[in-house]
């Protein structure tokens, strides 16, 4: 159920003790055979990459959570998703499911030092991205990437496809998945983009974007296809982690064929 302008100033709904909830992922992970990695320790809280190997490959993919610290439906999707463990069986998989996790503790937007970490991947002044963009450059070229997200501001889900090559996609197969459990934004103009049908498909111009998401660099270094997932916050968390999940399992559904 929505709560009609509860966020109207910013993120107002439910919070997670993100500590647990790590806790929990590892454990999930652990349990179905994931490798697990320090990516960084700030302050008291620490973020992990988790990785499933798996003997030759047919594709590779990555997620992520987590990054914004007033979105927690992320990190319970990712929790969901890896309890759940119904990921292809063929796809090698990286997995970071909170990116930061002092915003989530703080209930807030930015990292502890007021600073957004999904705007800092073009010259990182953080140290949290510092060390993921470090880690990043690892990784292999990956067939597509998943960021799950959520927007405060938004009436209804809708999505980020980064498509420079004009792949077939999964992006309207995404949407009719999640309006079975969760609203769509139908709105033709979403965070000041255009928008169709609950999608956006931004301008990838590197130059025409000072600030750099962490999709965006995905784009640029190691990936030709990137969804970000945006739940809206005015619904339930349950109903935003239902509507994460619905989406990364249509997305991932043709690799499991």
């Amino acid at each position: 159920m929505a709560i009609p302008g509860r966020n109207r100033v910013g993120y107002r709904g439910e919070t997670i003790d993100i500590r647990a909830v790590t806790e929990q992922i590892e454990m999930a992970a652990t349990s179905h055979g994931w490798e697990i990695e320090l990516l960084h320790e700030v302050g008291n809280m620490r973020s992990v990459v988790l990785h499933r190997p798996v003997v030759a490959p047919r594709q590779r993919l990555y997620l992520s959570a987590g990054i914004h610290g007033d979105e927690p439906a992320g990190p319970l999707a990712a929790l969901r998703l890896l309890r759940e463990n119904n990921w292809p069986a063929d796809a090698e998989i990286w997995f970071c499911p909170c990116l930061n996790p002092e915003g989530i503790q703080l209930n807030q937007r930015a990292n502890a030092s007021g600073l957004d970490l999904n705007r800092d991947y073009k010259q990182p002044d953080s140290v949290e991205i510092r060390s993921h963009i470090a880690w990043l450059q690892s990784l292999p070229e990956l067939d597509f990437t998943i960021c799950l997200h959520e927007d405060w501001e938004a009436q209804g889900f809708y999505l980020y496809e980064l498509n420079p090559l004009n792949r077939p996609t999964q992006s309207e197969a995404i949407i009719t998945a999640v309006e079975r459990v969760c609203p769509i934004d139908l709105a033709a103009v979403i965070d000041s983009r255009p928008s169709r049908e609950g999608i956006i498909r931004p301008n990838l111009d590197p130059e025409l974007r000072p600030q750099w998401p962490e999709a965006f660099w995905l784009l640029q270094h190691i990936t030709r296809l990137s969804y970000t997932l945006e739940a809206p916050s005015d619904f339930s968390i349950a109903m935003r982690v239902e509507a994460l999940t619905a989406a990364v399992n249509c997305i991932l559904s043709p690799v499991r064929i």
